[in-house]
């Protein structure tokens, strides 16, 4: 799958910063499933490349999405952030999991004894909960909790990690949790129901 059509991806789950964050409640993940949403991807992209004069309706399950971070996504998520994966729990709300090396992140900066990352090392998962809000060709994700293995941690200290793992040479401090983001390929807006999305693409 192409960058393009990945950032396709991103729009209808913000996965660029569920990359650092829940377990899929479906089915397991199968070929099929990713084959599926790259179908569905290739269609969002043909749209937004030669629309229509009627707005166009996909969903995206769950178990597809999961599928393509298990077999497909591995060589576009950050070094050192493996087995993500996402639950569409409905009503907008969204939760992600994934496992992440915390030394590279405590080691970037001096820390006193009284920063929580000074004792963070090893590979642990991270998890998040929050709601996926978008209009107008805007999302915004909403934070409602996070936790490191069982641990439950503060926004700031979730910050710090995306923060970390989603730095660019066009963004070099990386994404904020309560940035709005522009969803690519005219979507318009996303419905979160229960185990999927539909991605609403506009004319």
């Amino acid at each position: 799958m192409s960058r393009k059509a990945l950032a396709v991806l991103l729009g209808a789950v913000p996965l660029a910063l569920l990359a650092t964050v829940a377990l899929g409640a479906g089915g397991a993940p199968t070929r099929a499933d990713a084959v599926s949403l790259k179908r569905k991807v290739a269609d969002i992209t043909e749209f937004s490349d030669r629309p229509t004069r009627q707005p166009r309706k996909t969903t995206v399950t769950e178990n597809e999405v999961n599928a393509y971070l298990t077999f497909d996504a591995r060589d576009q998520l950050p070094s050192g952030v493996v087995d993500p994966a996402i639950t569409i729990m409905g009503t907008g709300r969204v939760a992600g999991r994934a496992v992440v090396d915390l030394d590279v992140v405590r080691k970037q900066k001096t820390r006193s004894l009284l920063d929580p990352m000074s004792f963070a090392s090893g590979r642990l998962p991270v998890t998040a909960t929050g709601v996926l809000r978008t209009s107008a060709g805007v999302g915004r994700f909403e934070l409602e909790s996070a936790a490191l293995g069982p641990v439950p941690i503060p926004k700031i200290i979730l910050q710090e990690i995306v923060s970390y793992y989603t730095r660019t040479a066009e963004h070099p401090a990386g994404i904020g949790l309560d940035d709005p983001f522009a969803l690519p390929a005219r979507i318009g807006e996303i419905q979160v129901d229960t185990g999927r999305a539909v991605v609403i693409q506009r004319p």
